[in-house]
């Protein structure tokens, strides 16, 4: 009896609900990448060379007396390339914009925001990475703030390293891939 318990709990541990959260911790996330337009949205994929479909990601929120810590974590996407990543506004949907703009803990009154004052590391969760020759890869950043209810949800994947140049900062071109995160 005591294995078939064992086996059971392993089973449901495995199986998590997308957005499980441990005691005084965020979600954990884990999901593989979908086409847009597929109708599952835990992750989707815009770009399928940059984000191939099947590829993997895992995002972990951590919440600390100090402030919050993200960690981003891909397998197989394109290999020997940087990636901008960012925490965004809004769900994934079937079309790149859908997730609205960047999370930050200051509004830019401004929209888009450009800013460095306040499209900058400190403001916002930057995740950017570079993939190893297989295209697994893993970023992580720790902010001073914690996310307001409701108003981060996903994680979005750049074409390219974020920019910090007045009138282009936080940009990363293209949106390749989404993956919905309940942060709270």
């Amino acid at each position: 009896m005591s294995f078939l318990v064992t086996a059971v709990a392993a089973a449901l541990a495995v199986t998590a609900p997308l957005g499980a959260t441990t005691p005084g911790h965020g979600p954990n996330v884990h999901g593989q990448f979908e086409a847009a337009g597929s109708g599952n949205h835990r992750a989707v994929t815009f770009d399928k060379k940059g984000v191939p479909e099947k590829s993997r990601v895992a995002v972990v929120e951590r919440k600390g007396k100090d402030g919050t810590r993200v960690v981003l974590r891909v397998r197989g996407l394109q290999g020997s390339r940087t990636y901008g990543a960012h925490v965004h506004q809004k769900p994934c949907g079937n079309a790149p914009d859908d997730s609205g703009a960047h999370y930050q803990n200051v509004k830019d009154p401004k929209s888009p925001s450009v800013d460095p004052k306040y499209a900058n590391p400190q403001n916002e969760a930057w995740l950017d990475l570079t993939t190893d020759k297989r295209g697994n890869g893993r970023s992580a950043t720790t902010v001073k703030w914690r996310f307001r209810a409701g108003e981060a949800r996903s994680v979005v994947i750049h074409e390219h390293a974020t920019e910090t140049a007045p009138g282009k900062a936080g940009t990363a071109g293209a949106r390749l891939a989404c993956v919905n995160v309940p942060f709270d």
